[in-house]
């Protein structure tokens, strides 16, 4: 049997069906594409305060209710809008959270207007950004609804900041060899 980190050792059944497949395929594994790193941040957010079993149980609904995390389409977004998310029990229904959703893709935007996309701007930012204190203090500059926790795990999760996967793990290995599937 595979060696894994010891979270997913601890899980049985559909618990560690769940949380193994995101675990062996996304988490930690450097992203490039700009929806999919908003994708991210946004769980990210929606998940302080609760469980990342909740967020990949709702996956899904949030992908379908946030327009597969389309960056430009959710800065569009409107009261209608809105609305339509505070009813949609697909996803977490917490006005605050969803007011964070819209307005960081509109600071997403902006960053991509200036640095050419939302990695880029990730990417210049890893040069002076090295510790999670850092890169704490220029999140909640630039965004909203952000803070410790939400920016360690969102940086973790995406492989800018170490300690998604214990060096025993066997996906720790893979990813370090650049072999992702």
């Amino acid at each position: 049997m595979p060696s894994y980190c010891e979270y997913i050792n601890s899980l049985t059944g559909e618990l560690r069906e769940l949380h193994q497949a995101y675990h062996d395929n996304d988490y930690g594994f450097t992203l490039y594409d700009d929806n999919a790193l908003f994708g991210r941040f946004l769980l990210e957010i929606n998940q302080a305060g609760l469980s990342w079993t909740l967020m990949l149980r709702k996956l899904n609904g949030f992908e379908r209710a946030y327009d597969g995390f389309d960056i430009d389409k959710i800065a569009s977004y409107g009261e209608d809008d809105f609305n339509r998310l505070m009813n949609d029990s697909g996803i977490i229904r917490n006005r605050l959270k969803i007011r964070a959703a819209i307005e960081n893709a509109k600071r997403i935007q902006a960053l991509q207007r200036k640095y050419g996309s939302f990695r880029k701007w990730l990417d210049v930012n890893a040069e002076t950004n090295k510790t999670l204190a850092d890169w704490t203090s220029l999140f909640k500059k630039r965004f909203v609804f952000t803070g410790g926790e939400i920016v360690n795990e969102f940086l973790m999760s995406i492989g800018m900041l170490p300690g998604a996967h214990s060096p025993e793990c066997e996906v720790y290995n893979r990813r370090r060899s650049g072999v992702v599937a």
